[in-house]
């Protein structure tokens, strides 16, 4: 196994790196979780839509993320930016490593390297929602539990933020 030093990480730039990143989460999420595959992949899957990242481990995809524009809801055109919107916002999602390379330090170099695309682009505020067996995972990196639990895709969440 190769340690997590190793496992490079980058922004997806093309559609075959796209593909990479949607194939991990394609296998943890929808195979292995069973999210409904309309769930899973929506509009911000698009080079355009989203900053996308993807681990690798000689070749091979072995984990990904991705940040998107949030205003504070979670349909179609929260990425508009009107004159007095609050601080600049980010969503953090579908933060996935593959079962077999979780605990190798994977996740957490993917989520440094959102937060450092998130500081590249303005961004103040991180979001995310955390499925509650990761809670800890995020808590550690600063993030703070906002609300009650909720279910999204059938499975329990919280709502996490962080300032940058």
């Amino acid at each position: 196994m190769t340690a997590a030093t190793d496992v490079e990480i980058r922004r997806v730039r093309t559609e075959s790196e796209l593909a990479d990143a949607l194939a991990v989460r394609r296998t943890v999420f929808v195979d292995e979780q069973g999210v409904p595959p309309d769930l899973e992949v929506d509009a911000y899957d698009d080079l355009d839509a989203a900053t996308h990242l993807v681990a690798s481990d000689d070749g091979r995809a072995v984990g990904a993320a991705r940040l998107r524009p949030y205003h504070g809801g979670d349909g179609e055109g929260d990425d508009v930016v009107d004159e007095g919107e609050p601080p600049a916002r980010a969503k953090v999602e579908r933060v996935a490593v593959l079962a077999e390379r979780r605990g190798e330090g994977i996740g957490a170099r993917l989520m440094d390297a959102v937060e450092t695309a998130a500081r590249e682009q303005g961004v103040e505020t991180l979001v995310l929602h955390a499925q509650t067996p990761v809670e800890g995972f995020y808590t550690k990196r600063g993030y703070e539990t906002v609300g009650e639990e909720f279910e999204e895709a059938g499975i329990p969440h919280v709502e996490m933020v962080r300032d940058l």
